[in-house]
C-alpha cells in the first residue's frame, strides 16, 4: 500500500496528504493506559499487585509515547508535512482544547450543583424526617457525616500562583512571536522562563496539598468539599505538568534548531494548551479559593 494518497487543493493543481504506515503505538498506549487504570483501582483498594500494575501501566505509557512522538518528529524533519498536515493538525489540537474545557466544565457544573443545590436541598429537609436532623448546610461544608477542617483562601499560595501562570502565560507568547520573527534566542530564553514559572507552581501547589493534609485536615475524605477541591485542583495541576513536559519538549527541539517561522505548530500547539491551562486556573481561583 502506498505511503500517502493524493487530494485536489482547493487553490490549484493537486497537493499530497501524507498518510503514515500503521502503527503499533495506539494499540500499546491504550493497553498503557487499561494496565494503569487496573493498578491504581487495586492500589486505592489495598491490593498489593495495584503498585506494580501502576509502575508497569507507566514505563509502557512512557516507551510508547516516546516512541511515537520521536516518529512523528522524525516525519516533520524529513518534510512529509504540508499545507494539508498543518491544517489538520491545527483542527486536531483545537478539538483536543474543546474536550479539555468540556471535561473541566463538568467538574466545575458538579461544583455548581453541590453548592447551590444539593447541600441547600439537604439542610432543608423537615428534621423529622431528614437521615440528618442537625445538618444546617452553607459551604464549604464536609455535608452531614464529615469531619471539620479548615479551607485555603484565596490569598498566599493560591494568588502567588495565580501571578506565576499569568506570568508564564506572557513568557510563552513572548516566545512565539521571537518564532515568528525567527529570533531563536528570544524563543528558548521564553521557554526557559515559562517551564521554570510553571515548576515553581507545581512545587508551591504540592505544598499547599501537604499542607491541606497534615494542618488543616482538609482531604479527599473531607466530604463533598474535600473531594470537590482535590478534583478540580489535582487535575489541573496535572494538566500543568503535562504541560511542562510539553515545554521541555519543544525546548530541546529548539536547542536543535528544529522551529523556523514557516514551520512552528508544536510551539503553536504547546502554546495553546498552556493559555488554556491559565485560563482553567483563572476560574479555579475565584470559584473554588475566593468564594
Amino acid at each position: 500500500m502506498s505511503a500517502d494518497i493524493t487530494m485536489t487543493s482547493n487553490v490549484t493543481g493537486s497537493q499530497r496528504y501524507y498518510l503514515p504506515q500503521p502503527s503499533p503505538y495506539p494499540v500499546l498506549v491504550s493497553a498503557a493506559l487499561l494496565v494503569l487504570f487496573i493498578g491504581s483501582g487495586l492500589r486505592v483498594n489495598g491490593v498489593g499487585a495495584g503498585s506494580w500494575l501502576m509502575a508497569a501501566g507507566l514505563l509502557l505509557l512512557l516507551y510508547a509515547v516516546v516512541h511515537w512522538f520521536s516518529g512523528v518528529i522524525a516525519e516533520s524533519r524529513g518534510g512529509v508535512y504540508h499545507r494539508w498536515e498543518s491544517r489538520s493538525f491545527r483542527l486536531g489540537m483545537i478539538w483536543f482544547i474543546i474536550s479539555e474545557i468540556v471535561l473541566f466544565a463538568t467538574f466545575f457544573a458538579v461544583l455548581f450543583y453541590e453548592r447551590r443545590i444539593s447541600v441547600p436541598w439537604l439542610a432543608s429537609l423537615d428534621p423529622r424526617f431528614s437521615p440528618w436532623p442537625g445538618f444546617v448546610g452553607g459551604w464549604p461544608t464536609a455535608g452531614p457525616a464529615g469531619h471539620r477542617f479548615a479551607t485555603i483562601g484565596p490569598l498566599g499560595i493560591p494568588l502567588v500562583n495565580t501571578i506565576l501562570l499569568l506570568s508564564s502565560g506572557a513568557t510563552v507568547t513572548w516566545a512565539h512571536w521571537g518564532l515568528k520573527e525567527n529570533r531563536r534566542q528570544q524563543l528558548i530564553a521564553g521557554l526557559i522562563v515559562t517551564i521554570l514559572l510553571g515548576a515553581v507552581f507545581v512545587l508551591l501547589q504540592a505544598y499547599e496539598f501537604h499542607h491541606a493534609y497534615t494542618e488543616l485536615g482538609l482531604t479527599l475524605g473531607s466530604g463533598v468539599y474535600g473531594a470537590t477541591f482535590f478534583m478540580l485542583t489535582g487535575l489541573h495541576g496535572l494538566h500543568v505538568t503535562v504541560g511542562l513536559v510539553m515545554l521541555t519538549t519543544i525546548l530541546g527541539r529548539s536547542l536543535k534548531g528544529h522551529f523556523s517561522a514557516e514551520h512552528r505548530f508544536a510551539v503553536e500547539a504547546v502554546s495553546w494548551y498552556w493559555h488554556f491551562v491559565d485560563v482553567v486556573w483563572l476560574c479555579l481561583f475565584v470559584l473554588v479559593y475566593s468564594v
